[in-house]
């Protein structure tokens, strides 16, 4: 009786003391929650004043280019990007809570875990050494059958407890796992959070050269700028007219069954679509072909400010990424990046401000490749994303250009160059 007695007792405290943790880390979790609920606070204010600086570019976009709205553009950029900036610290700040609040929970489940084997252990050996003697023996040797009868409940109720320790045990190993789970993906998050941090104020730091560049260049004098814009669009004039005759010598042939039927084969290389110019002879190319060399847009053009998140439209191999800009007078891609795809489609992503991948890399569909920016030849930030089939287009190393002598630029025969809404899901 007196064994018995001892094992309930233990069975009984360590029930206490699986419930003691969690009652003593209550305090802490919600501390943990409320700084975590006023991160993604600051996060939803700091969104509601990025999207008001966007209004306020936008509103500028739709007016007459001129160098004080041109500058204040880039003034507005800027601000938006330092918003950005701090919603992804905030983000980052909120994740760390999170693994913070998550490693509590993994240490509460092993130690839970520790005391029910524990237990267990200790309540089968008090099974064993009873399970010795029958359950008359045990009735017999007891002071009283009423003492007898209270002994037998005392097992009985033992091997329940073992019953539902187990069932305890279960399930605190599978909420460990899932919590490991989720610590591992919120590590992996903060990762991809301090690479995104970084790019950021990298492209704070281009902006600001972007301004400071363009005021030394203008000396602060609308007549100057209108004169550098008019000196730009005949450079690219020429270069694209350059491009236009080297595509028609490329001697690739296009095999018609080696791109796939049209339909939704890729995925949008951004979150908010919004098209500014379509593919062909728009209504800006007709109206433009100069710049189009007669044979019109060979993309489409996405509105997109700059510092804006470029993701792969489908999964593949990163097979070009240059910066035309290196090239004083070579108006063309500017930072551009090339996907080659399986399905025999390869996707340009072009006048970005950031390159995220380096040739060779294999990226998934949707993962992100870089940022939308105003680099090379635009009329305002944008993401210029072209299709091709990939047997026309030869990434091309210009050693004898009038214009972009050194630069590498993608070179494609005219039926390599393929409609993206073709291949795009619908709006």
């Amino acid at each position: 009786m007196k064994q018995g007695g001892i094992s309930i007792c233990l069975f009984l405290s360590s029930c206490f003391l699986l419930l003691s943790p969690f009652c003593a880390r209550a305090q802490s979790a919600d501390e943990l929650q409320t700084k975590i609920d006023q991160r993604n606070q600051d996060i939803a204010d700091l969104q509601k004043e990025i999207q008001g600086y966007q209004t306020q570019i936008d509103s500028l976009g739709s007016q007459a280019s001129s160098l004080s709205s041109t500058i204040k553009s880039l003034d507005l950029t800027q601000k938006k990007l330092a918003a950005n900036i701090k919603v992804t610290e905030n983000q980052i700040a909120a994740k760390n809570l999170e693994i913070d609040s998550l490693g509590n929970k993994i240490t509460d489940k092993v130690k839970s875990i520790s005391d029910d084997d524990r237990v267990i252990r200790q309540s089968l050996l008090m099974i064993e050494q009873t399970d010795q003697a029958s359950l008359i023996e045990i009735v017999l040797k007891s002071d009283s059958i009423a003492g007898g009868i209270q002994n037998l409940d005392q097992l009985a109720n033992l091997q329940k407890g073992i019953v539902d320790r187990i069932a305890n045990l279960r399930s605190d190993k599978a909420s460990l796992e899932d919590n490991k789970a989720k610590s591992e993906k919120a590590r992996a998050d903060l990762t991809a959070l301090s690479k995104q941090l970084r790019d950021q104020q990298a492209i704070v730091l281009s902006t600001s050269k972007e301004k400071n560049d363009l005021l030394k260049q203008t000396n602060q004098s609308e007549a100057s700028y209108k004169a550098v814009l008019t000196a730009k669009q005949n450079q690219y004039n020429a270069m694209q007219q350059e491009i236009l005759d080297l595509d028609s010598q490329l001697k690739l042939i296009v095999n018609p069954s080696s791109i796939p039927k049209t339909g939704s084969v890729l995925a949008w290389p951004l979150d908010t679509i919004r098209i500014t110019q379509y593919f062909g002879n728009t209504d800006f190319s007709t109206a433009n072909p100069q710049i189009y060399s007669g044979h019109g847009h060979d993309g489409v053009d996405f509105a997109a400010s700059i510092g804006t998140p470029v993701k792969a439209a489908l999964s593949g191999v990163v097979v070009g990424v240059a910066n035309t800009d290196s090239y004083p007078g070579c108006y063309s891609f500017g930072k551009w990046v090339m996907v080659k795809h399986p399905n025999g489609l390869s996707t340009l992503y072009a006048h970005l401000s950031l390159q995220g991948v380096q040739v060779g890399d294999q990226v998934g569909t949707g993962q992100l490749i870089g940022y939308t920016g105003n680099t090379g030849y635009t009329t305002g930030p944008h993401l210029h994303f072209g299709v091709y089939a990939t047997q026309g287009v030869q990434i091309t190393l210009f050693k004898n250009s009038n214009h972009c002598q050194g630069a590498t630029i993608p070179l494609a025969t005219l039926d390599a160059y393929l409609n993206p809404l073709s291949y795009l899901p619908a709006i």
